[in-house]
């Protein structure tokens, strides 16, 4: 079953508002160089389940990310600089399960995941299972930055995807700093570790038999995948055209030490590549979700390869429902549980009469399986973010049909 959200009435609106607004920067001086300062940011606060006694809280740090990237963008910040920069605000926030407040695993302690691509370079960098660092993105974006640098000393390849102790101790060699694992944790996360360590306790002196173990063990993960599943993410477009993509989790509740989830799987997590030859638009991808339903089907590049179809709507429909929900690499699992947040955009010439109007038309969409998504998004021509949170239809079942919502930006400036 699949619900249709009304993206074709988002997309009129986001349209009409663009082309109402004046181009973002008319060059008074014909001297002056090209001036292409501008984007678009679009950010994920998870796809899991949302309260509405927490929605204030998720809709604010959602607005709070989207600012911090386009800050970066107005100081002519490339797109990867932005969106590591809209990461750190969702990892610093104590209501999202990222960086600062992630969930802790069975030992007690915060394990966080984290990717960056820069669609650019085709460049990525991410971390695994990385403890004592307060926000993880940073560090799997010092991995792509230094990756672009070139090889290392005689003839060594650079890392581009670390884990463990080797990834912290790399990034205190990089001048990094760290951060006690304690201090990560929020009263709400340990809060939760404790009461989920009861009920694991009970269950195991409750344990008469296979069936019941098995019930407990099915419930247990159903809980996990409803209310748990909220890895951050963002996907950005500069006015040149690049485009960048991230994604950050502190994975899911009361998981194994050492378990590294979609968030730092090359092209499970996100996906980022500029327009080429072979592929008209540029694409950018953040998921969020049950990372091993992620992993197995690639959705982040599935999704980035389906974009390269004429309409982006039926495009990632078909994509989230033929290779996520009906994947048969998923055959076994009763329920399919994830989320994505896409972009895509192209270069256009604005109907002016002075043809001295370039812009990129840009299409971005959101989807998921889960109750709810939370997103926000943002170009440098607004004055503030806009947010929203995405749910289900009351009565459908989460895991077996999705939500798609989206809209149209136009970003404009001045060439002479």
């Amino acid at each position: 079953m699949i619900s249709l959200s009304s993206y074709a009435g988002v997309m009129e609106s986001l349209m009409n508002s663009a082309e109402e607004q004046p181009p973002s920067s008319l060059l008074a001086n014909k001297n002056q160089k090209p001036k292409c300062v501008g984007g678009f940011v679009l950010v994920h606060a998870g796809a899991g389940y949302h309260s509405e006694s927490k929605a204030k809280e998720y809709k604010h740090v959602c607005k709070r990310a989207c600012q911090r990237a386009v800050d970066r963008l107005k100081a002519g910040a490339l797109a990867v600089e932005a969106v590591a920069a809209a990461l750190v605000e969702l990892e610093d926030s104590p209501f999202t399960n990222a960086g600062m407040g992630s969930n802790l695993n069975l030992s007690g302690e915060i394990e966080c995941d984290a990717s960056i691509m820069d669609g650019k370079s085709l460049h990525y960098g991410a971390v695994g299972a990385i403890s004592g660092m307060k926000n993880p993105v940073l560090v799997a974006n010092r991995l792509l930055s230094e990756a672009q640098k070139g090889k290392l000393s005689a003839g060594r390849i650079p890392p581009c995807f670390l884990v463990g102790r080797g990834a912290h101790d790399w990034a205190v060699g990089h001048g990094m700093p760290p951060c006690l694992s304690e201090k990560m944790a929020t009263k709400f996360s340990l809060s939760a570790y404790k009461r989920n360590k009861r009920k694991m306790e009970l269950a195991e002196k409750m344990d008469t038999g296979h069936n019941q173990a098995k019930k407990r063990r099915q419930s247990s993960e159903n809980e996990n995948c409803s209310g748990c599943l909220d890895t951050v993410g963002a996907v950005v477009v500069d006015l040149e055209g690049n485009v960048a993509a991230a994604v950050s989790s502190g994975g899911l509740a009361m998981k194994h030490p050492g378990r590294v989830g979609q968030a730092a799987h090359y092209g499970c997590g996100c996906w980022a590549e500029n327009a080429c030859n072979m592929n008209p638009y540029s694409t950018a991808v953040s998921t969020s979700g049950c990372g091993e339903h992620l992993i197995r089907t690639m959705l982040a590049r599935e999704c980035s390869a389906a974009m390269q179809s004429e309409d982006a709507h039926q495009a990632l429909l078909d994509a989230m429902q033929n290779k996520f929900i009906s994947s048969p690499f998923l055959a076994s699992e009763d329920r399919v549980l994830g989320g994505v947040i896409v972009l895509r955009c192209c270069r256009c010439v604005e109907p002016q009469p002075s043809q001295n109007i370039q812009g990129i038309l840009v299409e971005f969409l959101w989807s998921h399986t889960t109750e709810s998504m939370c997103v926000g998004y943002m170009s440098v021509q607004d004055s503030k973010a806009k947010t929203h949170i995405s749910r289900l239809p009351p009565g459908t079942v989460p895991g077996q049909c999705l939500a798609i919502e989206g809209g149209v930006c136009r970003l404009t400036s001045a060439v002479e």
